[in-house]
């Protein structure tokens, strides 16, 4: 099967979600969401750092977005989500944990999204989980200024070349639809833009600077 990688900017289809998500409670993000969000808890909560705005750009089946929202109960909260099969699970879901929350699902891709002249203030927490496999070099240059002018923080994955080979040797799985990138390519991309100062966890240089940073460990600053 001929996939065009470029579809990933746009939404996959229902095939993409049937094939990829065959056994979702397995999957990382998904079966172990509860780590996930006690990590970024913890991490935070030791610096003392609020956490009163949560973005997701690209939530997929929403289960680790839904976790934040349990978890933070922020006052302001929006996810995007490109493609309609997943979109529309999560909008069944009711996925929004209080009334008190301002709360936004749109269906829409993560490049729009960038493009969009609307006026977006800043939120404090960002997620954004292996999305930048299925976008060009170009979509992600385009991209990440404005995550880091929007997003505080990003908590951010995405497979590198070699974590993608193993995928295919000890899952028996290959993403068909991911563009294969090393390591050191997408730190040189993404420095520009963010700190990384935790594994997953990258701090908007838009925003912050070794001088007020809140995050005390300046020794794993890179």
């Amino acid at each position: 099967m001929t996939i065009d990688k470029a579809d990933g900017a746009q939404g996959f289809k229902d095939e993409y979600w049937h094939e990829n998500y065959e056994a979702p409670e397995d999957m990382d993000g998904i079966g172990n969401v509860d780590l996930h969000v006690g990590y970024i808890k913890n991490l935070f909560g030791m610096e003392y750092i609020d956490i009163s705005s949560v973005v997701d750009l690209g939530f997929g089946l929403g289960h680790l977005f839904e976790g934040l929202l349990k978890e933070f109960v922020p006052y302001k909260a929006y996810g995007i989500e490109p493609s309609k099969f997943a979109f529309d699970k999560v909008k069944e879901r009711d996925i929004s944990p209080a009334d008190s929350t301002k709360f936004k699902l749109e269906q829409i891709d993560i490049v729009s999204w960038c493009e969009s002249k609307r006026k977006i203030k800043s939120f404090d927490l960002g997620v954004c989980t292996s999305v930048f496999q299925y976008l060009s070099d170009e979509e992600i240059e385009k991209c990440l200024p404005i995550l880091a002018q929007r997003c505080k923080y990003l908590y951010f994955t995405v497979p590198t070349d070699k974590e993608l080979n193993r995928q295919i040797e000890d899952l028996e799985f290959k993403d068909e639809y991911a563009i294969r990138r090393s390591r050191t390519k997408y730190i040189k991309m993404i420095k520009k833009h963010f700190t990384f100062i935790s594994s997953r966890v990258l701090e908007s240089k838009v925003h912050f600077n070794e001088e007020n940073t809140f995050f005390t460990d300046l020794l794993y600053r890179f």
